[in-house]
Order: structure tokens, then sequence, then C-alpha cells
């Protein structure tokens, strides 16, 4: 079986009140990722400004920004300036009155080569993002980048499976997840561990039943209120079509390079043929809200 190899490197860094200084911060991490080998550079979901979803304010929608502003400007030209792609999420200001948690993969040569809406949207405690974000409509989809077929989602469409197998049919070799996910301090010593172990296996599984790498980005540190607010857990991670956790981050600020096989694509799905076993033929209540006990 012949061999793929790319590197892929994930910026896991904390965010400050400062966008520029967040920008700044992160055209030189993925310097680094670039210098140390990476050909696609991934970054945490609205990684430019803290997470601003926890209280709903109407002013905070001036963070938002068209896709050619100053967000999608800068990684442009550091992918230029590193012959790098980079999946750059921002908070993209459509209209008036209408915005979406959106990314955009920048090619090595500096323009944009595909744009995501975020599809399935929260709305929980300290994560209100029905507020802010209309849902997305463009779709799941795969981006082309010389190395590899990127199939951008971001964080809340992690548990959802139908948007991974939409992903990985339409060709991508591997997920990419831009997160914001963290625990509430109050609650991280009773369910901490499992709120951690059900966001990796959930993805991990992803992998494993797409035969895809999976790419999961997630921020760190602490956020809101010294007495609340929300603690990013970190523990971004590539796992391959095994499912199998080819690196993984702690929970502060690091930058992982991981080499990806995407060779291994082939054999997995020769060995485990998920997509010719699929009953596409009795799968039409998927697209139904619930079922009854009639099966309707």
């Amino acid at each position: 079986m012949s061999q793929r190899l790319v590197k892929v490197g994930l910026v896991q860094s904390a965010v400050g009140p400062d966008k520029a200084q967040n920008l700044a911060k992160t055209v030189r991490l993925v310097e680094d990722a670039a210098a140390r080998g990476a050909r696609i550079v991934c970054l945490q979901e609205l990684f430019a400004s803290e997470y601003f979803c926890q209280r709903e304010d109407a002013e905070l929608f001036d963070l938002a920004e068209p896709l050619s502003g100053p967000t999608t400007e800068a990684m442009a030209a550091v992918a230029k300036a590193r012959g790098v792609s980079i999946v750059v999420p921002l908070f993209e200001r459509r209209a008036a009155g209408v915005y979406h948690n959106s990314l955009v993969v920048v090619s090595p040569k500096g323009d944009i080569a595909g744009h995501y809406r975020k599809m399935h949207i929260p709305d929980d405690p300290l994560f209100y993002e029905k507020y802010y974000f209309t849902p997305g409509d463009l779709g799941f989809m795969t981006i082309p980048t010389p190395e590899a077929a990127v199939g951008p989602l971001i964080c809340w469409d992690q548990w959802y499976p139908e948007a991974a197998r939409m992903t990985a049919m339409s060709g991508a070799e591997m997920l990419v997840y831009p997160t914001a996910i963290g625990w509430h301090p109050k609650e991280k010593a009773e369910y901490g561990a499992s709120q951690l172990s059900a966001w990796q296996t959930m993805q991990r599984a992803h992998a494993i039943a797409n035969g895809v790498f999976v790419v999961a980005v997630n921020r760190v540190g602490h956020e809101g209120p010294a007495d609340g607010g929300l603690d990013f857990w970190g523990h971004s991670f590539v796992a391959d079509p095994f499912g199998v956790v080819l690196a993984e981050a702690g929970e502060g600020e690091e930058t992982l390079v991981v080499e990806c096989d995407l060779g291994r694509i082939e054999e997995v799905r020769r060995n485990w043929p998920f997509f010719r076993d699929r009953r596409i033929d009795a799968y039409g209540g998927v697209t139904s809200r619930f079922l009854d006990r009639t099966g309707r």
C-alpha cells in the first residue's frame, strides 16, 4: 500500500481580550507549525476573540467581520508566505442581523479555497450560540488542498454522526473540527473526566465509522468571571482511520505537528468496508425528527 504522508498542525492556545494581539500571536504559532513541517494548519473555533457566547449582548455582534476581513487577511498572508493551507474559523457578518459561525480554508496561494458555515448551533448554559449564529446553509462539503481533501465541521457538529458521514461521503480524507469546549468549573470535579472522554470517544468513532482521519483543535484557559465562566480543556488530538490517537495535547498551550499517512484510508476501508455494506435502501427514516412505534 503506497504512503501519502502529510503533516498537520494543530494550534491550541489561550485567547485574550485584544483581537489584534490574538491574531498576531496566532500568526507566530502558524509560522512555528510550518517551520516544523506542517502543510495543513488548523486553528481553534473563533480563535480571534474570547468566547463571547457566554452571555447575550448585542454589542458583541461588532466582533463579526466579512469573509475578506482582517482575520482572513492575516491568515492569508502567512499562508502565502509559508506555503501552507490554513483552516481559519471566524465570526462571519453576512448581512445586518445575519451572522454565522464559519470557517474558510486558505490555500498556499493566499486565496480562499472553500467556505463552511456551522450547521448545528447549540444553546446551553454559557454556550448561547443560537443568539448569535444563523444555522449554516452551505451544507456538508469537502475542500481540496494540495495535500489532502479536508472536510470542515465546527464544534457542536462533532456530536452528529450524520454530519461526519455526509462529509466523508463527499470525499473528505480528514474531518477537521475547530472547537471551543470546556468545563463549568463547579462541575469539573464530578463530571470533568466523563465529559472529556465522551468528546474524544465520539470523534474517534467518526474516524472509525468513516475510515478517515479526525483532527480536533480546542482552545485552553479560563474565560469569563473568576467565580464562573468556562475552563476550556484543550486536549486537541488527531485520530487515524482505525480510531488510534496519533497525538494529543494537554490542557495548556501547545502546537502539535502530526504526520498522517493518507494511504491508511485505503488500507482500513478494504478491511472494514462500511461504505460497501451500508443499507441505503433502509435509511429513509433518518430524515424524520423521530420515529414512533409504527416506524413512521
